[in-house]
């Protein structure tokens, strides 16, 4: 039996980043932008606030482009504050790169089971599980398996020592990708 769990979002993460203000590490995007045009060319930022003390900091979308290379849809998201946008645009290695950044998932994510309950299920079943995710958030499978299935995360890494919890990826570490596993009970 194959099941299909999604690793969903379920708001924009934490942007890792040092305050010039009150020397916190974390700021909170909350979707809106600036955007200012100088004659021909375009510069464009997304907006966070420092968690502690509130200070703004941008972090740098557009830098000095010509205003016509930037795609009309674009400058429409970014004039209308997209937050879809917002988390594309967090989640873009070169903006990240860019702007020195790193993201903390930590409660910005909900593991989507399908409501499939494995509680319930006989001691000998075996289950193919799918798991994909909506959005590259970097998350230990132990986590996610222990969480989609009620167990703890000790009894999963004993499953992995039986060879009773196997994949074709590795298991320990972090993953952001999709994968399957197979868990015999």
């Amino acid at each position: 039996m194959l099941e299909n769990w999604v690793v969903m979002p379920t708001c924009l993460p934490l942007v890792r980043r040092r305050c010039h203000t009150c020397a916190s590490e974390c700021f909170r995007a909350n979707g809106k932008f600036r955007v200012n045009a100088n004659h021909k060319v375009i510069d464009a930022w997304l907006l966070a606030l420092c968690t502690v003390c509130g200070d703004t900091t941008k972090l740098t979308v557009l830098e000095r482009m010509n205003v016509r290379s930037v795609r009309p849809e674009l400058l429409d998201r970014l004039h209308d504050n997209d937050p879809v946008l917002a988390a594309e645009l967090l989640q873009d290695p070169v903006v990240r790169r860019r702007n020195r950044i790193a993201l903390d998932w930590d409660n910005a994510w909900r593991l989507d089971t399908g409501g499939s309950d494995h509680l319930d299920r006989e001691v000998s079943d075996v289950i193919d599980v799918s798991v994909r995710f909506a959005a590259r958030i970097p998350v230990r499978p132990v986590r996610l398996i222990a969480e989609g299935c009620g167990l703890s995360r000790a009894e999963v890494g004993r499953l992995i020592a039986e060879g009773n919890l196997v994949s074709a990826v590795r298991l320990s570490g972090r993953l952001s990708g999709n994968f399957t596993f197979t868990l015999k009970r």
